[in-house]
């Protein structure tokens, strides 16, 4: 069994919100909020929605979507802005020029209901990320997977959701580690592809559990 030279470290990860001064109650002003809110805002939309609902594998996936749909009532463009996925993004500028575009290419074409009053107005918010060393490390797959097995959804949403936008690239805390510090690029590569739209976090653990033991299997 391969044993990594850099251990994995788990992470044990708190969130406080923070609700900030800017909110919109019609899309015009939604879109202004897009463009001048802080980027911890976007991640607390999009990316951090995804570990607070973790429960949830129907509606919309980030909360400008939701938003959208049920207070501004434009399914169309709740449509648009759900079907932008975070796994595409490695920056928040680019998945916040992608919010902008779409709203305001709406916005445009229907000057008529950007200034429509929504039901409620929409707070723009952030999310205060507090990390602190778990006191758990793997530096073989049998330990990776005893310490997966026993993760916090905070903290499994830590490594396997917005670690993205750490690492800046198009995986995952688990799949990096498996595929440089073990070798195992084709079980990373699996693990990466785990959908995290059409599962829960305690669904997305399973799937990356199952795909440890088929690995543990060939050994």
């Amino acid at each position: 069994m391969n044993t990594a030279e850099t251990p994995f470290e788990f992470v044990t990860v708190s969130y406080l919100t923070r609700i900030g001064n800017q909110s919109a109650g019609t899309l015009a002003e939604f879109l202004t909020g897009l463009e001048n809110c802080s980027d911890a805002s976007i991640f607390h939309h999009t990316f951090q929605t995804l570990g607070s609902h973790h429960f949830l594998t129907e509606g919309f996936s980030n909360d400008f979507a939701q938003w959208v749909l049920v207070d501004a009532n434009r399914n169309d463009l709740a449509e648009q802005l759900a079907a932008l996925d975070i796994r595409d993004y490695v920056s928040i500028a680019a998945l916040r020029s992608d919010l902008c575009r779409l709203t305001s290419d709406y916005c445009a074409a229907f000057p008529h209901l950007a200034s429509q009053a929504a039901l409620e107005r929409f707070y723009f918010c952030e999310s205060v990320e507090v990390t602190a060393p778990l006191g758990r490390s793997a530096q073989t797959l049998d330990e990776f997977r005893d310490g997966i097995a026993h993760l916090s959804h905070a903290s499994f949403y830590f490594h396997f959701i917005s670690s993205r936008l750490r690492l800046q690239l198009r995986t995952n805390d688990f799949s990096h580690w498996l595929a440089d510090g073990l070798g195992l690029g084709t079980l990373g590569e699996s693990v990466n592809h785990i959908d995290i739209y059409t599962n829960t976090l305690d669904g997305s653990r399973a799937k990356l559990l199952r795909l440890i033991d088929r690995e543990r299997r060939k050994a």
